[in-house]
């Protein structure tokens, strides 16, 4: 590493790259590793006193990165991310959808009709309408990567988090259509599974002690996952050692578990 943060082999040099939900936890991490990989890095997320946060921090490393609010289920915001994308950087190459919610601690036949149309909207929809919007700059480019974040939660479903889980198995299917609708375009669409993560949306998980019990039992590594655990693997994803590689999920779980 550099003293101003970059890789020296700069894997992803010349890139640019969105990351959605990066202000914290594993977005961040992930903005971060792309930057240091050579990205020119575009951070959101709802509240601008976050992106101001994440931006400083980042641009504190010497990395190259603005920041835009985003709340990736309105129309509007989108619009404005693909505004700063095309202002501060004139196109794009890769997309990292990492945004999602999860307003309900509960089973799916408990949740309000709001309840699963606010995490549909935002966990399924948002990343297929923001890549719709963004695709033309990247078909400028003649290739791109898009990564989408979901969760071991959809092969291994958490009861209490029914919609939850449901939203994330939709994310396979989005990413195995997308990427035969994309490879002719030279776009990779692959996904990344996490385990359960050390982050404050994974906390009532990892801090429920029968959760945690069931957990030690089913993944070898005995600990739960922390942010940085995923960055290099998006980082790979998005370069040009995988070009190879698209319409695959990757767990990074800590467990053999595969399905």
């Amino acid at each position: 590493m550099s003293s101003s943060g970059i890789s020296q082999q700069a894997v992803l040099a010349n890139q640019v790259a969105v990351v959605t939900g990066s202000t914290d936890g594993i977005g961040f991490a992930i903005a971060r590793r792309l930057a240091r990989d050579g990205a020119r890095v575009v951070v959101s997320s709802r509240k601008q006193q976050n992106v101001d946060r994440a931006v400083a921090a980042l641009q504190g490393e010497g990395l190259s990165v603005v920041g835009t609010v985003c709340h990736v289920g309105k129309a509007e915001d989108r619009q404005r991310l693909v505004a700063t994308v095309l202002e501060h950087c004139g196109g794009l190459d890769i997309l990292v959808c990492s945004a999602g919610v999860n307003p309900l601690v509960g089973s799916a036949l408990g949740a309000s009709e709001q309840v699963w149309d606010k995490i549909l909207d935002v966990n399924v929809k948002a990343p297929a309408l923001m890549l719709s919007q963004l695709l033309p700059h990247m078909e400028k480019r003649g290739k791109g990567a898009v990564v989408l974040v979901f969760s071991i939660s959809a092969y291994m479903p958490v009861v209490q988090l029914g919609p939850y889980n449901v939203s994330k198995t939709a994310l396979l299917g989005l990413t195995r259509t997308l990427s035969l609708e994309l490879a002719p375009k030279g776009i990779r669409v692959n996904c990344l599974v996490p385990g359960v993560i050390n982050t404050d949306f994974s906390k009532v998980l990892y801090k429920d002690e029968v959760f945690w019990n069931n957990f030690k039992e089913n993944y070898q590594l005995q600990r739960v996952g922390h942010p940085e655990d995923y960055a290099g693997l998006v980082s790979f994803l998005c370069s040009p050692d995988a070009s190879y590689i698209t319409g695959e999920n990757i767990s990074v779980a800590g467990s053999s578990f595969h399905l």
